[in-house]
C-alpha cells in the first residue's frame, strides 16, 4: 500500500479548495494540443477538466486507490475515452508515446528526496518529450510566516479533515501529516530553492521559458511558489 493510498477516499475534499492552478494547466494543455502527459495524477484533479477541454491525457500515478478514484471520475465526467491512466513510478513512467506536453502539478515532484531523485524524475519526463517539447510544474520554498504559522500544529483543513505540518528548515524538509476519522497518512516533501532548480534543470535538459510566482502568470520575486514551464532542449 503506498501512502496515498491511505487518503485516496478522502482526498478530493481534503483538496477541494486548490482550485487555482486546474485553469492554468488546462490552458497550457490546450495551447500544446495534447495528448499530454500527467505525473502523478492522482484522483484526475487535473486530467478530467484537460479531459474535458478536449485533450487527451495518459496519467501515471504509483497509487493504485488514486487511480481508482480518477477513473471513476473520468467515467463520472463521460470522458474515459480520453484519460489513459497508468500505474507506475514518475521516475520511470511507463510511457512509450512522445508528447508536446508533460505536466506535475500540485508540488509532485517534492516527493523527490534527493536531488539526485529530482533530476532523474526530470530526465525521465525530458525523455518523455517531442523536440521542443514542454514540460510545466509547481514546487514551492516556504516563507518564515507559513512555518511559524502552521509547525506542529492539527488544523482542521476541511470538515473532519486535519493536516498538521512539521518543518525541518536545516534539511528542508515537511513531514505532512493528514487524517479523517481512523484513516491517516504521513509524507515528506523536500524543497529546492529557485536557482537550485534552475541548475538541475539546465543538467535535465531543459531551459526556463517561464518562471512564474503564481498560476496568474505574475513574474516569480522570491516568494514561496514557482511555477516553471520549460522546454526540452535538443540532445
Amino acid at each position: 500500500m503506498t501512502l496515498y493510498d491511505r487518503i485516496a477516499p478522502f482526498y478530493d475534499p481534503w483538496s477541494r479548495s486548490v482550485t487555482e492552478d486546474v485553469g492554468f494547466y488546462v490552458e497550457q494543455a490546450l495551447a500544446s494540443g495534447g495528448p499530454v502527459v500527467e505525473l502523478a495524477v492522482g484522483t484526475g484533479r487535473i486530467a478530467v477538466p484537460i479531459a474535458e477541454a478536449g485533450i487527451s491525457v495518459i496519467g501515471v500515478d504509483s497509487s493504485p486507490e488514486m487511480l481508482s478514484v480518477a477513473r471513476a471520475a473520468a467515467d463520472s465526467a463521460g470522458i474515459s475515452e480520453l484519460v489513459d491512466l497508468r500505474l507506475g513510478d514518475l521516475r520511470e513512467p511507463p510511457v512509450s508515446e512522445r508528447v508536446p506536453l508533460v505536466i506535475c502539478p500540485f508540488r509532485s515532484l517534492l516527493h523527490m528526496e534527493t536531488e539526485d531523485e529530482k533530476l532523474r524524475a526530470l530526465r525521465a519526463a525530458r525523455g518523455l518529450l517531442e523536440a521542443d517539447g514542454h514540460l510545466v510544474f509547481d514546487v514551492f520554498s516556504p516563507s518564515r510566516e507559513d512555518i511559524e504559522e502552521t509547525d506542529g500544529r492539527w488544523l482542521e483543513r476541511e470538515p473532519g479533515i486535519f493536516e498538521r505540518a512539521d518543518w525541518d528548515e536545516g534539511a528542508r524538509t515537511l513531514s505532512l501529516s493528514v487524517r479523517s476519522g481512523d484513516a491517516a497518512t504521513t509524507f515528506g516533501l523536500h524543497w529546492l530553492s529557485a536557482s537550485e532548480w534552475l541548475r538541475i534543470l539546465g543538467e535535465a535538459g531543459f531551459a526556463v521559458d517561464a518562471l512564474y510566482g503564481w498560476f496568474d502568470l505574475r513574474p516569480y520575486d522570491g516568494e514561496e511558489d514557482m511555477v516553471f514551464v520549460c522546454r526540452a532542449l535538443s540532445a
